[in-house]
């Protein structure tokens, strides 16, 4: 199967609203196979309406789950676990309503909480999560959904940061619904090797945010491309490809992202070079 390439609408708009899906026209007008909408507020898009523009354009979707404070299965507090499932849940609903090949993300812990563990209060934690996430992927297996971990970076999480911690947690999930992703910015910052990396997870490999090392256009950083390719090609991966990136004049996720600078010129070129990267790289 060929790849998919896709672009997050973070790029251009957060929180992404109904009044939104014109950016769905620019992303087709660059040459996007797929947009990726992150999920802020669960009453920010009409998904039907946004069902019908990616029908329309012949898009493909993926659901980008964003996990906030009051959205964490590994939280000790029982109220901030039932939150991170009834948020969830509306994600795989939003999915199966877009016809979405996926909800991605760090669906393991609130983005920005670290705290420092023990081995034993880390298999507590991740007893915990995966007893919550079970009830998740039985959810996402019924409604036919796949859900893929994200590992982040050490500065954004102290729980999952490698995919062989993620592999870990898949395993306890034991799931046909849970799989893994890679971001190559936070793998860049973690993984000893992104080629090794992407070969540990192999099949489970089902989704990836193919992003450069300070976030900006892929290609144009420290990025080992030329090994991700390749291990990409080694265990045949067909799945997305997308651009995650932010742009300064988004302030509110500028901010939670740390993009203080412009990453390119401007959001339309960093869209545009990146594509014609990615597609360069992986022929």
């Amino acid at each position: 199967m060929p790849l998919t390439f896709g672009i997050n609408t973070f790029l251009w708009a957060s929180p992404f609203r109904t009044k939104d899906l014109s950016w769905f026209d620019k992303a087709k007008e660059i040459g996007y196979d797929l947009v990726e909408i992150p999920i802020e507020g669960e009453k920010d898009l009409d998904y039907a309406k946004a069902a019908e523009a990616y029908r329309r354009l012949g898009l493909k979707s993926s659901i980008c789950a964003v996990m906030g404070a009051g959205r964490d299965p590994s939280h000790p507090d029982a109220d901030i676990q039932k939150g991170a499932i009834s948020y969830m849940k509306h994600c795989i609903d939003a999915a199966v309503t877009m016809k979405s090949v996926a909800v991605v993300g760090p669906l393991y812990a609130a983005v920005g909480r670290q705290w420092q563990a023990t081995a034993a209060q880390r298999e507590k934690d991740l007893s915990r999560c995966a007893k919550n996430l079970r009830v998740i992927a039985k959810y996402a297996e019924d409604k036919g959904v796949i859900l893929a971990l994200e590992p982040l970076n050490r500065f954004e999480t102290s729980f999952i940061n490698l995919t062989e911690q993620a592999l870990e947690l898949v395993k306890r999930v034991d799931s046909p619904s849970v799989k893994l992703m890679m971001d190559t910015f936070h793998a860049n910052i973690e993984e000893k090797s992104l080629g090794k990396a992407i070969e540990l997870a192999g099949k489970l490999m089902v989704h990836v945010h193919a992003n450069e090392n300070d976030r900006g256009t892929p290609g144009t950083g420290n990025v080992a491309w030329s090994e991700v390719a390749a291990a990409l090609k080694k265990i045949k991966y067909s799945g997305p490809l997308v651009i995650e990136s932010f742009s300064t004049s988004v302030k509110e996720i500028a901010r939670a992202a740390a993009v203080w600078r412009p990453l390119a010129p401007s959001a339309d070129e960093l869209a545009t070079k990146g594509l014609a990267f990615l597609r360069k790289l992986m022929a």
